[in-house]
């Protein structure tokens, strides 16, 4: 360094002096400069004083200058020998020049520096390498993959004296040895792409050149070139072959990229064919198909069951062993919330790659998704899995998004075909109901069969169907699924109650309750804890704006939704099942009113019949009794008047015998046909009973002396309304019937007692002998007008007690077993009837 100091005038007459280019730096800037330096640029000298040192530099080596002036204002050593660069000159050419800097004192107390350019003209190393470097390019074009390519143009450069590496905008790319990139890399590498030029780089002095050259527009790569032979003149030789190096990647990268469409076209259109056929494969089918296009290890498929819940494991292939249904939800949390997020696709990165292989225990640790649209919203997630070594490529994802598209369509047709299939399955069960509630018309079993139907339409645990009494104001169980048929049948619930039943049966519309736990106390039926329901639907049951009941469906697994669809099937089912129970009763209401009249008429005819039986009995016990009582007066006389003895006195016997006989016999035809109102009063049953009793041991003839009674009436039994006179008759005429069926003695129970009979409280009576029974076969008859058994019977006493029952609306039954016995049982209303 020269300690004098220098005026400006000093150093401008030393640098003319030189008739090589020659110049003078304070700062940055070019301070002074002489003729011969303005000759080379072919400038005047205002537009080069005072400008940047660097704008007249080569663009690629202005950040190796730029570094090293800045490392000369900062007091680094200057460097010993000259420096090689390009220089810029006039014409748009490019001089060679050896710079030699020299550091001066100024007058000012600053320092500067004197750079000596000196042209260069040695080119024969530069053409040696190029010649080189031209010679082995051939094996470029014999290269067919981007690796072939790369490995090639390594060795290319390491025979030629050079270390080389592949970089890229995020830092290495590729390497010989794996080493890592220089602290510098990463804005050099950017600064190349972006200039489209070599950038050169030094550490700092004695370190050797290396240069970034950019090896295309298409490529965002760079070539690291480095080594002590390396010179600034490199450059150009360099970007030759570095484009020469990026013709051949992308020729090798349109050949693969060519390759890989062929092949991708081919699998789609194979996986196009698998899921078109006549019968669509099943998911884990297309998945196994998809397992082998990938080569994957494991292929997971998630799937959202409702809008806006979160996706759960559809199918998997891949994962046989432990529990495939948990490794899938453990597996599947990977990649799913990326591809959930936003990203219609990620591949695994480091973090995802361990948590794979955390999760499946090393087996797993690269992996790609995909997600699943359907109708512009998020269906679910499509993921492919390998082992850490086979890490997935761009191009397999690309693939990987529109196979998900025909998986997407597959699924679809499967959900298609099930709707179909569950559309056709309600059909058809609408149809059996219809056809069923057609054919049935008694309610009771159209309630019992439309529950039964319920639960498999709706595929719900339990069915129960409450009517609705309009008296009462309630609502009953009428019927119910076979579970808790018995059950429902003694359930009640007022109209007035906030049960959800109740509240579906005043507002007239649907009630679904799809969590019963969480509802507590919101109108929830007491029997809800006993039956164990998690959710319950109540729907009305409506014909003509008129209430009919409540269905109420339940579900015991757990609480459900009952979607739109479901209710409206559940409603269109109730719809009609209102109509065939209004058909129903309408159809029980005529029947009723046709046994109504056919009742009335065989009562009209029954009543024409005795009218007539009556006005002709009458007439015959007119005609007959006065002949009868000269007959008996004969009879009397013939005794005082004539002595009888023998067989006089014999066939006299016989003549007032049968005399009496047929009088009796008319005596009863009067009684059976005489109309009669019964006149009601409350009377102690015991009295009645015992008076018959006494009277029929008198007319049961001998056999009553050989026959004991017992009776048994229930203690504190009220008084019953009853005609004391003919409930008299009626027990006397069977108890001697029950006396004289027991010749050879036996015993007459009667029984007394209160019970419950069609609704109403009732008094029965049983009469039960020990004689020998009457035939099965004319059970059915012993109540008909002149029917006996007897030889000397009328047939008209158990007709006449039929008849007095009826006066009183009571009943009267027989039951025996010939050769054990007859019982005759009574029964008698508590309530006086209302009589007609």
């Amino acid at each position: 360094m020269s300690t004098t100091p220098y005026s400006p005038a000093q150093l401008r007459a030393l640098i003319e002096a030189f008739e090589n280019p020659m110049v003078v730096l304070k700062e940055r800037s070019l301070w002074l400069v002489n003729e011969a330096y303005l000759r080379m640029l072919g400038l005047p000298r205002g537009e080069v004083e005072g400008e940047s040192a660097l704008r007249f530099i080569s663009p690629h080596e202005r950040s190796l200058l730029g570094a090293s002036l800045q490392a000369l204002l900062e007091g680094a050593p200057p460097p010993t020998g000259s420096v090689r660069h390009l220089v810029p000159a006039s014409g748009g050419r490019m001089l060679k020049m050896a710079i030699q800097p020299q550091e001066v004192a100024l007058e000012d107390g600053s320092k500067g520096w004197l750079l000596n350019l000196i042209p260069l003209t040695e080119l024969m190393p530069l053409l040696n390498m190029a010649e080189r470097l031209m010679e082995r390019s051939a094996r470029l074009v014999t290269a067919r993959s981007e690796q072939a390519v790369r490995q090639v143009t390594l060795e290319m450069l390491a025979s030629a004296g050079f270390l080389a590496r592949f970089l890229s905008r995020d830092g290495e790319c590729l390497g010989p040895s794996g080493e890592r990139p220089l602290p510098e890399d990463g804005p050099r590498v950017k600064e190349a792409l972006s200039q489209g030029h070599p950038v050169f780089g030094a550490l700092g002095p004695g370190t050797s050149f290396h240069v970034y050259v950019p090896l295309g527009e298409a490529l965002q790569e760079v070539l690291w070139v480095g080594g002590s032979e390396l010179a600034l003149t490199h450059g150009s030789v360099l970007m030759l072959f570095a484009k020469m190096v990026g013709a051949a990647l992308s020729e090798a990268r349109l050949q693969a990229e060519s390759a890989r469409g062929k092949w991708e076209m081919e699998a789609l259109a194979e996986v196009a064919r698998f899921v078109a056929r006549v019968e669509p494969p099943s998911a884990s089918a297309f998945l196994e198909r998809l397992q082998g296009l990938l080569s994957a290890d494991a292929v997971l498929l998630h799937v959202r069951e409702e809008e806006g819940a979160p996706p759960v494991p559809k199918a998997c292939v891949g994962l046989k062993a432990g529990d495939p249904s948990r490794d899938m939800v453990r597996l599947g949390r990977v990649l799913s919330e990326a591809v959930l997020g936003g990203e219609p696709g990620v591949l695994s990165g480091e973090a995802e790659g361990q948590a794979l292989r955390e999760a499946s225990g090393g087996k797993l640790g690269s992996g790609a998704a995909v997600r699943l649209t359907r109708g512009g919203a998020v269906y679910g997630t499509l993921q492919v899995l390998r082992g850490p070594e086979r890490p997935f490529q761009r191009e397999d994802l690309r693939l990987l998004g529109t196979v998900a598209e025909l998986l997407v369509t597959l699924l679809e047709q499967h959900r298609l075909r099930a709707e179909s299939a569950r559309q056709l399955s309600e059909t058809r069960l609408l149809l059996d109901l219809a056809r069923t509630t057609s054919a049935v018309l008694d309610t009771a079993s159209i309630l019992d069969l439309a529950a039964d139907f319920l639960v498999r339409l709706l595929g719900v645990s339990n069915c129960a169907i409450l009517l609705y009494d309009d008296q009462a104001k309630m609502l009953r169980g009428a019927a119910a699924s076979s579970t808790h048929r018995d059950f429902f049948r003694e359930v009640t619930l007022p109209l007035t109650s906030d049960d959800v039943a109740a509240r579906a049966a005043r507002e007239r519309r649907s009630i679904a309750v799809e969590d019963v736990e969480k509802a507590a106390g919101e109108g929830i039926p007491a029997f809800v804890q006993t039956l164990g329901e998690k959710a319950l639907l109540a729907l009305p049951l409506t014909s003509r704006d008129e209430l009919i009941g409540v269905v109420l469906v339940d579900d015991t697994r757990g609480p459900r939704v009952f979607g739109p669809s479901l209710i409206e099937l559940a409603e269109a089912t109730c719809g009609q099942l209102s109509m065939a129970i209004a058909n129903a009763r309408l159809y029980e209401s005529l029947w009723a009113s046709y046994a109504e009249l056919a009742a009335t008429r065989a009562e009209m005819v029954k009543r024409e019949r005795l009218a007539a039986l009556g006005e002709l009995s009458a007439i015959v016990a007119h005609e007959v009794r006065n002949p009868l009582g000269v007959i008996f007066n004969a009879v009397a006389s013939l005794r005082r008047l004539v002595p009888l003895q023998g067989d006089a006195s014999m066939l006299l016997d016989i003549l007032a015998e049968e005399s009496d006989r047929l009088n009796r016999m008319v005596a009863d035809l009067l009684d059976y046909t005489r109309p009669r109102e019964p006149i009601l009063h409350p009377e102690h049953l015991d009295r009645v009973i015992q008076d018959a009793l006494d009277a029929a041991r008198l007319q049961g003839g001998p056999g009553g002396q050989t026959v004991s009674v017992q009776m048994d009436v229930e203690p504190a039994l009220p008084p019953v309304p009853m005609d004391r006179r003919l409930i008299r008759q009626a027990l006397i005429n069977i108890i001697v019937n029950a006396i004289q069926a027991m010749p050879h003695g036996g015993v007459v129970r009667v029984n007394a007692r209160r019970e419950p009979h069609a609704g109403r409280e009732s008094l029965r009576i049983d009469v039960t002998d020990q004689g020998m029974g009457i035939p099965a076969e004319l059970l059915h008859r012993v109540f008909e007008p002149f029917f006996t058994t007897k030889a000397q019977g009328t047939g008209l006493g158990l007709a006449v007690v039929k008849r007095i029952l009826e006066e009183h609306r009571g009943e009267i039954a027989v039951e025996g077993t010939q050769g054990q016995g007859t019982t005759f049982t009574l029964r008698l209303p508590f309530q006086p009837p209302t009589l007609p």
